[in-house]
């Protein structure tokens, strides 16, 4: 089976600027065979608007227009979705919030059988962040997001960040980038 990877960058970093997150999901996607798919997505840089939950009213959601469309076609196209988010105040960033709550209409799209899809894919995390306890919130609301949709669990790879640079000097998780993407998930 040939992979098709998503890369979800959802750091707020002015455009331009390489965070520490976003260049270990570079070295990990680098360790990929050639010819592996690799469609990668700045959401912050994208038209994501609020989700509105209308699970009580109309229940259903008419399909998504502009970036959100292009989000879902690039959701569904992938066999792995890979979240390239720091840690911000013990959380995900905002960007990535918004994206994940807009699963929720996705479910509900006449059409659309979402949650059926997503359980064909396997979930990953990519995170920095100045001590993994830090990280350990959002690590587990990810984790949750992957069991509700019957999601195969691709693990976290988490490195020491901070200023600038900082995570190109922690050798295990740079060590780690290398087997991240092609390691079985479970």
């Amino acid at each position: 089976m040939s992979h098709n990877f998503l890369f979800l960058v959802t750091s707020t970093r002015e455009p331009g600027h390489l965070g520490n997150t976003e260049w270990l999901a570079r070295q990990a996607a680098a360790a990929l065979p050639e010819g592996t798919t690799q469609t990668w997505h700045q959401l912050a840089q994208m038209a994501l608007p609020a989700f509105v939950d209308q699970r009580h009213t109309s229940g259903t959601y008419a399909p998504p227009t502009g970036d959100m469309k292009t989000l879902l076609e690039a959701t569904l196209a992938a066999t792995d979705i890979v979240l390239v988010a720091p840690v911000y105040w013990y959380s995900i960033p905002a960007p990535l919030k918004t994206y994940i709550d807009h699963w929720s209409g996705w479910m509900r799209t006449p059409g659309i059988d979402f949650k059926g899809a997503m359980a064909q894919k396997t979930l990953r995390l990519v995170t920095t962040s100045g001590d993994r306890a830090k990280a350990q919130p959002m690590i587990d609301s990810v984790k949750l997001c992957a069991q509700f949709l019957s999601m195969a669990d691709g693990g976290v790879l988490w490195g020491k960040g901070g200023p600038p640079n900082a995570v190109q000097a922690d050798a295990e998780a740079v060590a780690q980038a290398a087997t991240f993407l092609t390691a079985r998930a479970h």
